[in-house]
């Protein structure tokens, strides 16, 4: 198995995550055939045109730019040797994929990093007799990444004559999990010597392998990382099994979570996790270093983070609690909102974490927040402008429309950012205080403090005076917009950015209107509540709670289950 993105369906809105590879072999213009070295190259004799673009049935696809000027010389943009050629891979050189003008390869799915590419090359259409068939000269540019890597590259010349093998090789950087390999006909070179379709670019080959060990750990290696899951090296419990601190042989420090491989929830969230955080790379989201499946074990590699979570920073009690500051809280918060925008906005991936919460968020040792667990992540097709899907989350951080109905957005997300961003500034956690009788959550007593002129007592007593009055007015103030409870009303998470930062005006607070919603809002928060009275284990509590709110959303494509979050069940969990 190997970590890599995904590919978003045509129909679907919101997908499943597929492993990617971390190498490519084509047999350019050819049948599938196996290497002396073992490599299986696809297959590539695919009919293309004059202006095409054919994807493969694996991960790359090329492009055709150009009509010869004698289509019948030149059967599907290929050309077949004629005679075996005596090298090595001889096989490898018999066919070759021509274009009169621009042949594009794309490599789809690959993990980021640096890669090695091999364009194998050997000139079959001229001789080197004494005919006319020996006096064309094929001259082309090669371009990886777009920037120009050969110029007037002519494989005769190169490989001391036709008939003869040549392998260029290049290093290109993947940074965005594709690779694009461009040959283009400059106009140079022959265009009717021997006849008038022999020119422009000619390739045999092209093979791609990482310059970098893929990110595929032994259960050997994470075992001696955490002296074989001693207990002393367990630093807190995920939401599907315990989370380890282990320290590799080059010295490095990870957190290794371990998921329970009999658990289809435990194996969805896995193969959802490993494809979505190696194809999103960003300051404020967790590193996945990489994975590890041996026998019955299913484990996730991180960064580790030295100062846990923000739930046990805020929520633990005195002797495991951060003494945070008001500027410390402040960044905290910016950081979280541009993590959400990154996931939303700005990603070539659009994707709805589900699942934020204090808890979810992780800091390192500078307290720089680090968003994580994105196991209960959705994908968003930009076509379509919500799903309606099987509840999956944390009662308390959950919007009322996703909670109630399952209607999906990245306004979801905004709301429980605007619960947590509360849970920064008053330091409580949003469901385990209640400052009021009246008040079931956090989100509440905000309300109400609001309509009465008194918002200034949410802010944390531990801070005293040493806070910002507009800065945290501010913060409050984007956060009641954050958790309207309706999600048109809620801004979008680069605009909570723009507010946090000062860039722009924090907009007025619109008052919720609809009182048959909130009457549905209120009966729910009271069956939770009556839920978590009659319970006593987190486990039981997860199954008591997907029974009455999730049945009529019951889908196999989406099997994940409410949590009842406590605020430091687990003192890094990921």
């Amino acid at each position: 198995m190997k970590l890599g993105p995904v590919f978003l369906g045509p129909k679907t809105g919101y997908n499943m995550v597929i492993p990617a590879s971390y190498s490519l072999h084509i047999n350019c213009g050819g049948k599938v055939i196996t290497s002396k070295e073992s490599l299986t190259y696809d297959d590539d004799s695919n009919e293309v045109g004059p202006a095409s673009f054919h994807r493969s049935g694996s991960n790359w696809a090329l492009s055709n730019t150009g009509h010869f000027f004698d289509s019948s010389l030149v059967d599907n943009y290929t050309w077949s040797n004629k005679t075996n050629l005596a090298m090595d891979n001889g096989e490898l050189y018999m066919d070759a994929r021509v274009s009169p003008l621009s042949l594009t390869y794309y490599g789809f799915c690959l993990g980021n990093g640096n890669y090695t590419v091999n364009l194998h090359f050997a000139e079959i259409m001229f001789t080197d007799d004494q005919t006319y068939n020996s006096l064309g000269r094929r001259i082309f540019d090669i371009y990886i990444q777009k920037r120009l890597v050969l110029k007037d590259f002519n494989i005769a010349k190169e490989a001391g004559g036709v008939g003869k093998a040549i392998i260029k090789k290049f290093t290109a950087s993947v940074t965005s999990n594709t690779l694009e390999i461009r040959l283009h006909w400059a106009g140079k070179g022959t265009t009717a010597i021997p006849f008038g379709s022999v020119y422009g670019p000619l390739i045999s080959a092209i093979s791609v392998d990482p310059d970098f060990q893929p990110g595929l750990f032994t259960l050997r290696k994470i075992k001696a990382a955490t002296n074989n899951f001693d207990i002393a090296y367990k630093i807190g419990e995920g939401g599907f099994g315990p989370v380890y601190k282990g320290v590799l042989s080059d010295g490095t420090t990870v957190a290794v979570k371990q998921l329970s491989s009999k658990s289809k929830q435990g194996n969805r969230e896995f193969i959802n996790e490993i494809g979505l955080i190696s194809a999103l790379q960003h300051p404020c989201l967790v590193k996945l270093y990489g994975c590890c499946m041996e026998g019955d074990q299913l484990l996730l590699i991180y960064e580790y983070m030295e100062n846990n979570s923000l739930a046990c920073a805020l929520f633990a009690k005195e002797k495991g609690q951060l003494k945070l500051t008001w500027s410390t809280r402040k960044k905290i918060c910016v950081g979280i909102a541009r993590g959400l925008a990154y996931l939303h906005e700005e990603s070539r991936l659009k994707i709805v974490h589900r699942d934020i919460k204090a808890t979810n968020v992780l800091l390192d040792k500078d307290l720089n927040p680090k968003i994580s667990d994105f196991g209960l992540a959705k994908l968003k097709d930009e076509g379509y402008t919500h799903i309606t899907t099987r509840i999956a989350g944390t009662y308390g951080y959950m919007a009322p429309e996703y909670a109630m109905h399952g209607y999906l957005t990245e306004k979801a997300d905004v709301y429980s950012f605007g619960v947590v961003a509360l849970e920064i500034v008053s330091g409580k956690h949003n469901t385990m205080n209640r400052p009021r009788d009246e008040c079931f959550s956090l989100v509440d007593w905000v309300h109400l403090l609001n309509e009465e002129g008194n918002i200034m007592d949410l802010v944390d007593e531990r801070l005293g005076e040493d806070f910002k009055k507009e800065e945290a007015m501010i913060i409050i103030n984007v956060a009641l917009l954050c958790t309207h409870v309706s999600p048109m009303h809620r801004p979008t998470m680069s605009s909570v950015v723009s507010m946090l930062e000062g860039k722009s005006v924090v907009e007025e607070v619109m008052q919720d209107t609809s009182q048959v919603f909130e009457g549905k809002k209120l009966e729910m928060i009271q069956q939770y509540y009556q839920q978590s009275e009659k319970v006593d284990t987190p486990e039981t509590q997860e199954e008591s709670i997907l029974i009455n709110a999730t049945s009529e959303f019951m889908s196999d494509a989406d099997m994940h289950s409410i949590s009842m979050d406590s605020p430091c069940r687990s003192l890094n969990t990921l």
